[in-house]
């Protein structure tokens, strides 16, 4: 059986990046292995464009699988650091979904796109047999802005400042406890924290913020190999070597707790909602400040050096081999009768 999720970079080398059409003068940032975003320049204006399936897991609630769908398809466009501005949706559904169930999907769609000024200006939406929950068809988002206001990911500076928001294992919290809730033996009050991790899964805000606060030279969000990965994939962008310290990284209440019942190690398990950032020296207090007062966790967590790799207290560490999230979901989704 092959693996699950996203392909590694031996797959992406082998089979993606030497195979990608023509080669055009407008193309400022093409596709790159663990890159959230690509970027075109027309008449002066840079179009950022990133694409993403879309997750509809009706065991959320509709509504609420509808907000954590439009958030993951915004939040690879926001990283660069340009507020997203336009999408385009195609769902492909399943046959059973009603009308009124994917109805709460859409409300959801409009009245977080209108909150960020995102307009929705085509797609496609269609019921096919063999569509099955929870992949539900894909979005593309564009964002459009100065292009010497991209944050590329591949900025990061010898002398800048590491920090990330909210820290590892969100997800674990927000996603995995609300759906195996029935199965979690962990006190109540801890489970009610971690249910409300969910509100913390998306990075839009995040990446938003911090780009208009300070001089931000790269951003990450923490999806698929989770924090761990993500800080190896940011320093392999950039060509540089990250210190970490692991004592000045936040857990957010009810991670911690979240992960030890799973079994999983909350550095290595995606966290949708948490974003590194790399900032220039001076403006990490304004950064920090500017999440803050948005009421987004933050913390400065180590430093951008000359060299490769990803050092934590030290120590080198690697990419996970796979996400752990994956063998958990299905491990519980049959337990709970969610196959």
């Amino acid at each position: 059986m092959t693996d699950l999720g996203k392909v590694d970079r031996a797959f992406f080398d082998r089979y993606i990046y030497p195979n990608l059409g023509a080669d055009r003068a407008d193309v400022a940032l093409g596709p790159q292995h663990g890159v959230d975003f690509g970027v075109v320049e027309v008449g002066g204006r840079a179009v950022v464009l990133a694409s993403d399936p879309l997750s509809v897991v009706p065991a959320l609630g509709f509504e609420e699988a509808g907000w954590f769908a439009v958030h993951v398809a915004l939040s690879d466009a926001a990283v660069s650091g340009i507020p997203p501005s336009h999408l385009s949706v195609t769902f492909t559904l399943p046959p059973e979904m009603t009308d009124e169930e994917f109805g709460a999907v859409w409300e959801a769609f409009d009245r977080e796109a209108s909150e960020l000024g995102v307009s929705i200006v085509t797609g496609h939406t269609a019921r096919y047999g063999g569509c099955s929950y929870p992949w539900v068809g894909g979005a593309t988002t564009l964002a459009v802005g100065d292009p010497d206001e991209v944050v590329r990911p591949d900025g990061a500076t010898p002398g800048d400042r590491l920090l990330v928001t909210k820290g590892p294992g969100v997800e674990v919290a927000g996603f995995l406890v609300r759906l195996f809730e029935e199965a979690v033996d962990l006190p109540d009050a801890t489970i009610a924290e971690a249910k409300e991790r969910f509100w913390d899964m998306s990075p839009v805000r995040d990446a938003l913020t911090a780009a208009a606060a300070g001089p931000v030279t790269a951003m990450h969000d923490a999806t698929e190999g989770g924090l761990r990965g993500a800080l190896v994939e940011l320093a392999e962008a950039g060509g540089v070597r990250l210190d970490v310290d692991s004592d000045a990284v936040p857990m957010l209440p009810g991670v911690a707790e979240s992960c030890e019942f799973f079994g999983i190690d909350p550095w290595a398990a995606t966290s949708e909602g948490t974003l590194l950032l790399t900032v220039e020296s001076g403006g990490v207090e304004s950064v920090l400040a500017a999440l803050d007062a948005e009421g987004i966790p933050a913390a400065e967590i180590g430093a951008v050096r000359t060299g490769e790799g990803v050092f934590v207290d030290g120590e080198r560490t690697e990419k996970p081999d796979s996400d752990p999230s994956w063998e958990v979901f299905d491990e519980y989704a049959a337990e709970v009768g969610l196959e």
